[in-house]
Parts: C-alpha cells; sequence; structure tokens
C-alpha cells in the first residue's frame, strides 16, 4: 500500500476513492462531449447524439 504524505493509504481511504470515482466520472462526461461534438460537426441530429452519448439535449444544443 502507498502511503500518500503520511495522511493516509490511498487504497483504504475514503476520500482518497471518492475523489477517484469523480475525476472518472468527469472523464467519461469530457469524452461524451468531446463525441458528442464530433457528432455534431458531421451534421448528426440532436437526438441521434443523446442515443449515442446519453448526454441531454440542452448539454449537446450548448455545444
Amino acid at each position: 500500500m502507498a502511503l500518500t504524505g503520511k495522511i493516509f493509504v490511498e487504497e483504504k481511504d475514503i476520500l482518497y476513492i471518492r475523489g477517484e470515482i469523480k475525476g472518472e466520472i468527469r472523464g467519461e462526461h469530457k469524452k461524451a462531449l468531446d463525441v458528442a461534438q464530433e457528432l455534431k460537426n458531421e451534421g448528426c441530429s440532436s437526438s441521434f447524439i443523446t442515443k449515442i452519448t446519453k448526454l441531454s439535449i440542452q448539454e449537446i444544443e450548448a455545444l
């Protein structure tokens, strides 16, 4: 187990785990936005992009 700054053990600290999960979710959302932008640039409809990316129509139209 890695000790980080003598504050917590990464594998067991709930705040560390929550931070990792939040980072993964943000990364997945950013990737969905990137894909949506590419699809929008290719002329795909917002309803199709929503179906593929699971983003809301509002998020897609804001791109």
